[in-house]
């Protein structure tokens, strides 16, 4: 496990898992239900992730867009692969609202919407809200390999 991972709550925090990748709630909310989709490998930078690393990537990203838009019906979806901080291969995942969601009675804002968002600030997270948001996530999820389809017409296509 790399520093990365770590900082972010795996395994504790862990959504999601693939073979390459960990998908961990964000600590502090820019927009609710942000993620991180950190790679499980030390690499640093994106071309040097396996090949297999990138098919496994579709199926990730199609599960995890599957249980946002299952709880929370998102209406963008931003990945921000950033790597300032923390140097592992990692995206911020920011569900995208035009107006403010409240969730176990929280108030998060999408204060950049319909620009980029503002990473800036958010809603801190813990204990029993960390819980509750990881409970209704982990519901929608679809199992792996069994992703929404295009042709589903209960699914949002982006």
């Amino acid at each position: 496990m790399h520093a990365t991972l770590a900082k972010f709550g795996y395994p504790e925090g862990c959504l999601l898992e693939s073979p390459h990748w960990a998908v961990l709630l964000r600590p502090v909310q820019c927009t609710l239900s942000a993620l991180v989709l950190c790679s499980k490998t030390q690499e640093r930078a994106l071309p040097s992730l396996p090949p297999a690393a990138f098919t496994d990537l579709q199926d990730i990203c199609q599960r995890l867009e599957t249980a946002l838009t299952g709880a929370f019906g998102y209406e963008k979806i931003n990945y921000l692969m950033l790597m300032m901080v923390d140097p592992e291969v990692h995206f911020h995942v920011f569900p995208r609202y035009s107006s403010e969601q409240v969730f176990a009675g929280h108030r998060f804002p999408d204060s950049g919407w319909p620009g980029p968002p503002d990473i800036s600030g958010g809603v801190a997270i813990e204990g029993a809200l960390t819980h509750s948001l990881m409970r209704v996530l982990r519901n929608h999820l679809p199992a792996q390999g069994a992703s929404a389809k295009p042709d589903d017409p209960t699914t949002l296509t982006r």
